[in-house]
């Protein structure tokens, strides 16, 4: 892909709904939880949830708040390194 192509807004933005994505994937799975589950401890439906992993939303605050919640976890957003999304259990 040429480096215009990877500046434009459009990559961009799809890039943080890719990284919204894989964040709220790999802690769904490391919790064992189902779509549902999730969906039910975030207040989202299960439709909606199913689109975020499919990187179909935007990563918008309230979101992401809504999901750290859900998850009892803060979140790490770093466009720096990969993943560039995480969300961490609270160190016990």
């Amino acid at each position: 892909m040429p480096p215009e192509h990877r500046e434009s807004e459009q990559y961009r933005a799809a890039g943080r709904r890719m990284a919204l994505a894989e964040a709220v994937y790999a802690r769904r799975s490391a919790l064992g939880w189902t779509l549902a589950e999730l969906a039910e401890r975030s207040g989202l439906d299960e439709a909606t949830v199913e689109s975020i992993e499919e990187s179909g939303v935007d990563p918008t605050l309230p979101l992401i708040e809504r999901l750290a919640a859900a998850f009892d976890s803060v979140v790490r957003i770093d466009p720096a390194h990969e993943p560039a999304m995480r969300f961490e259990g609270y160190a016990a």
